[in-house]
């Protein structure tokens, strides 16, 4: 299957993606990927993902079922026959005298063709054909969407953990040179031990804290494979550019929302639309069903089992059939009305999902603000930690400020840092969700 479009307005800014998912472009070379960017994730799941993969058989089972309905329309040739042995045959009277009639043995082989010509249910399979296959790729759309956000997420956490990894190194590295310093200054006679076993116990939690992030790292590599249906024994290594990834967290928030752009609407009104046609298609129940039929038999006929098949006696019949629906009880006009009250009810079902979309979307919306709020504040805090630090170590080496405050500005720049980090993965996952519920991630067949 090709498509024209794969538009993914993604943190990564990629606006158009054609990645070919047809499964005759899957090789063998694409199974393991190595230094692997978003947009190759995101093909490689769109590939791979078993739900994917799931939804799109789905989508061939609908198309059998689809054909299997309009089958209907076709001749529907039959081929029967049968043998019977008339044990203690028939009497009839002629002429006041008593005489069994029949054969002994009998068989009979025939053909039969029908063809409908007027039939309520295969003009609604006609009908509904169209829509069917239409929700079927909905259902597929929107199995696709959501691996793209998925995955998305999974991979800007793992890079956001490797960054707090370098962040905790460089932490680490400092408290060392800190600790070594202390060490001399204690055993020059300049400080007691309590600076010593200050950067000592810092540099313990500091290195617990990566330990910590290492181990959560692997589950976070682990989650993203199985998102992307990537083999679990296989190595995969991620490339990003952080520069690109800050530029691109920012989106317009002035778009507007079109409900129609969303696939749950569109699911939605695909429900009405057949609804609409099975309203229809009771209404059409009262309408006659017309039908032709031709049958061929050969007949065979003889007292003696083994000279059965030595002669037949052929007939054959051509008919045009004619149903007209007179009563039924109450039968149809029930079944109208509990269509027009289903009618009614997806009609509610369509208003209901506008208002939860456009919950949604405000609630991204005021996610998304909430997080670029965040993310400015705690990149300036960041800068200005830095600062704070350099001063503060700077006075701490002329003997002007206690180890103490530098422990404590060292503490603040680790903070500002890792609080920095999480923000800026709010912030894309909040634009994710914000361009999952404008509709902006869609899926176009060409």
């Amino acid at each position: 299957m090709k498509y024209q479009k794969l538009v993914l307005s993604l943190l990564m800014g990629i606006p158009l993606l054609i990645p070919g998912l047809s499964r005759g472009q899957t090789s063998e070379k694409d199974s393991v990927l190595q230094n692997a960017t978003l947009e190759q994730c995101i093909t490689y799941a769109l590939r791979h993902k078993p739900e994917v993969k799931q939804s799109i058989i789905d989508e061939e089972i609908g198309e059998r079922d689809i054909n299997s309905a309009l089958s209907g329309w076709l001749p529907q040739v039959n081929g029967s026959a049968n043998y019977t042995q008339n044990i203690k045959r028939q009497v009839m009277v002629f002429g006041g005298q008593a005489q069994a009639i029949g054969a002994r043995h009998t068989s009979l082989a025939g053909l039969q063709a029908d063809q409908k010509i007027l039939d309520a249910g295969l003009i609604q399979a006609s009908k509904t054909a169209k829509w069917f296959r239409k929700q079927y790729k909905q259902n597929t759309e929107n199995t696709k969407i959501n691996t793209v956000v998925d995955v998305s997420k999974a991979f800007y956490d793992i890079l956001t953990s490797r960054e707090q990894l370098k962040i905790t190194d460089e932490n680490i590295a400092r408290l060392q040179r800190q600790l070594k310093d202390a060490l001399a200054q204690y055993e020059g006679g300049l400080v007691d031990k309590t600076d010593y076993k200050r950067a000592q116990i810092s540099l313990s939690n500091s290195q617990a804290d990566k330990k910590r992030t290492a181990e959560m790292l692997k589950y976070k590599y682990a989650y993203l494979k199985q998102l992307m249906g990537y083999p679990a024994e296989s190595s995969l290594e991620l490339l990003f550019d952080n520069n690109t990834m800050e530029r691109e967290a920012l989106i317009d928030t002035n778009l507007q929302l079109n409900y129609k752009n969303r696939i749950e609407y569109q699911t939605v009104e695909t429900q009405r639309q057949l609804q609409r046609i099975n309203t229809q298609y009771n209404k059409l129940a009262y309408m006659p069903s017309l039908s032709t039929s031709i049958n061929y038999n050969w007949n065979f006929l003889n007292d003696n089992f083994r000279d059965l098949y030595d002669r037949h006696y052929p007939n054959s019949i051509w008919a045009v059939n004619l149903s007209i629906p007179i009563f039924q009880g109450t039968y149809r006009t029930q079944q109208i009305r509990k269509a027009q009250l289903q009618e009614r009810r997806t009609d509610l079902e369509l208003l209901n999902t506008k208002n939860t979309i456009f919950s949604q979307y405000e609630s991204a919306l005021a996610s998304y603000k909430a997080s670029r709020n965040d993310w400015t504040t705690a990149r300036e805090n960041e800068q200005l930690s830095k600062e704070v630090y350099n001063t503060i170590k700077m006075q701490y080496s002329e003997g002007i400020k206690t180890y103490l405050e530098l422990m404590t500005a060292e503490t603040d720049l680790r903070t500002s840092q890792i609080n920095y980090l999480n923000a800026l993965y709010s912030l894309l996952s909040s634009k994710l969700d914000l361009e999952q519920a404008l509709g902006l991630i869609t899926f176009q067949e060409q």
